[in-house]
């Protein structure tokens, strides 16, 4: 019997990439392209993967646990670019909170289940419903986002928007020679410059899985064994990787703990809010509603009908 498919959507994420590069305007001439953009892309991922049931799920305003653990953490990103030209450049941060507000509301009209969690970051709440709410389910993680590598199994995989295909288990490691189960402690020693955690100096992908083949197996590796299996190839061989991972070992085990997703960085409180989204959901299937709040804006271009058949 084939399993039922369970489709979560990194909202913002999605939302993100239209609102930087969509130029499309709503009647009063502001830029709306976020939201179009992203009824859009929920269309045809749903046609894509036609799955039993939809989630989207938002950023709760970053994690608290990770900024314990690395004060400096996601601290100076770097503002979001628009790629696309204005007469008159719009408050950016105005506009996409708008944009964000009017998507939700919009979204209340479709049978799409809507998470959002305070104080979390929607990657944990993703990497938790994945590994533990649909265990008899295949699930599809909707996201350009290469944090998510470190969750796909043979039940889990990811599309992505970017390139507009599944990455599976074998997509990771024919692009980084490491296996999804390792994708995580890899990263941990590479750092994420995006996110503002520095690595071990020198150690990129290329470098850590030229060193460490182990990573490529389906075989959990863990950064302490990694860090051992330095300790012992030291001795015997000049490479500088290893003295390096040797003498900033306690990044890499802080870096783990930041990097890994699912449960480590949610409260008991913030899992029971996860289990009562989902359970208290009821969906809606309101076309008129939809249509109306379209019209409001001037969009009456969009496909409401083909979206309401693809969910």
């Amino acid at each position: 019997m084939k399993k039922e498919t369970v489709l979560l959507i990194d909202a913002y994420n999605v939302f993100t990439r239209h609102f930087c590069a969509n130029p499309t305007m709503d009647r009063h001439g502001e830029p709306i392209g976020g939201v179009v953009g992203f009824l859009n892309g929920l269309k045809n991922i749903v046609s894509e993967v036609f799955p039993t049931s939809v989630y989207v799920i938002w950023e709760g305003g970053g994690s608290s646990k990770r900024r314990k653990i690395f004060p400096d953490y996601k601290k100076n990103r770097k503002p979001q670019r628009l790629n696309r030209f204005y007469s008159e450049i719009p408050d950016t941060v105005s506009n996409r909170n708008g944009q964000v507000a009017f998507l939700v509301n919009m979204l209340k009209n479709v049978p799409v289940c809507q998470v959002y969690v305070p104080d979390c970051e929607a990657d944990d709440v993703i990497g938790y419903m994945s590994k533990h709410m649909f265990l008899d389910k295949k699930c599809v993680i909707y996201s350009s986002d290469k944090d998510f590598y470190q969750l796909v199994t043979d039940r889990v995989t990811i599309f992505s928007p970017t390139s507009k295909k599944y990455i599976e288990s074998d997509d990771v490691v024919s692009r980084f020679n490491i296996h999804p189960v390792n994708f995580c402690q890899a990263r941990s020693f590479c750092g994420d410059a995006s996110d503002g955690i520095p690595g071990v100096k020198g150690i990129g992908f290329k470098v850590i899985a030229k060193r460490f083949p182990e990573l490529s197996l389906e075989e959990f590796v863990s950064v302490n064994d990694i860090i051992n299996i330095c300790e012992k190839r030291a001795s015997e061989s000049r490479v500088l990787a290893y003295k390096r991972i040797i003498e900033d070992s306690d990044t890499v085990r802080r870096n783990w703990r930041l990097m890994q997703l699912g449960t480590t960085s949610l409260t008991a409180t913030q899992i029971q809010k996860i289990h009562g989204a989902i359970d208290t959901f009821e969906p809606n299937r309101n076309k008129v509603g939809m249509m109306r709040m379209l019209a409001k804006e001037g969009l009456h271009t969009f496909d409401v009908d083909s979206l309401f058949l693809s969910l």
